[in-house]
């Protein structure tokens, strides 16, 4: 047992609802703290959005009631998406196009979308990085995987709305361009009624051809590693070798997403 002179202080954890884990990291220095989350993992249609938000330490109040986005009504997440856009310190919106996802695979996308989002935010570059659910290496900073992070942590829940709406304006956009599949009702997920226009009309270069439904309408057959409409379970960060997109991870040179925004509030 050390002496009480060496002993570290012992960290001190008052319970403020989603808006503890930033309120801890800032306290004992290791802020700023910036929560990241995705949108349309699962889709087999439409782009991958990947964003990372930092909030201001004393905004507690000025936000709250913000949570997960996908408990929010399409008009809650408008809201918030003003609200945050408006008082974040800094943020940014990465998106994968599906070709791209195609390529690399889904979850590898999605990894270095995380790293690309955090990378971008230079207004007030992270001292600690919280994520949701599962745990990702790589982002130059100390990280934590957040269990449900987009429901008890602020900051992911921020990044929650500010991808799922970005990705939802894109595919009502989309919708207009190919007016066939319903883009702008179910947002590229494998709805009943998705699944019947893919089935009428086959696949536009909006549909992900690495997902089983999809590539089955091409008749592209089923190659090695094809995602079958299934998310990478929780804590799986390593893609196995032989799965699709897992080779692409030594080289990110030849990843080219397309950044939508970065910048602090009003910007």
């Amino acid at each position: 047992m050390l002496p009480d002179g060496l002993r570290p202080p012992r960290a001190v954890v008052r319970d403020a609802g989603s808006w503890t884990l930033q309120s801890v990291l800032q306290r004992y220095g290791l802020g700023p703290v910036a929560g990241v989350d995705e949108a349309g993992r699962g889709a087999s249609a439409g782009p991958l959005v990947i964003a990372a938000c930092v909030l201001r330490p004393g905004d507690a109040k000025a936000l709250d009631g913000l949570t997960d986005s996908k408990l929010l009504t399409p008009s809650a997440r408008e809201y918030w998406f003003g609200r945050i856009t408006g008082r974040a310190v800094d943020r940014a919106v990465i998106v994968v196009p599906p070709a791209e996802v195609d390529r690399r695979g889904v979850h590898v996308a999605n990894i270095e979308g995380m790293r690309r989002a955090v990378a971008g935010l230079t207004v007030a570059p992270p001292g600690y990085v919280l994520t949701d659910g599962f745990a990702v290496r790589g982002f130059g900073r100390p990280a934590l995987a957040v269990p449900k992070g987009d429901q008890v942590a602020a900051c992911i829940a921020a990044a929650s709305v500010l991808a799922k709406v970005t990705r939802d304006r894109i595919m009502t956009e989309l919708d207009a361009v190919h007016d066939r599949y319903g883009f702008a009702v179910h947002k590229g997920y494998n709805t009943p009624d998705h699944e019947a226009a893919l089935y009428e009309h086959g696949p536009c270069a909006e549909h992900r051809f690495s997902f089983a439904n999809v590539a089955a309408v091409a008749g592209r057959g089923a190659p090695i590693g094809l995602v079958h409409n299934e998310e990478v379970p929780e804590g799986n960060e390593e893609v196995p070798e032989g799965v699709d997109g897992a080779a692409e991870e030594a080289d990110p040179t030849r990843w080219e997403p397309m950044e939508i925004v970065t910048g602090g509030a009003g910007r």
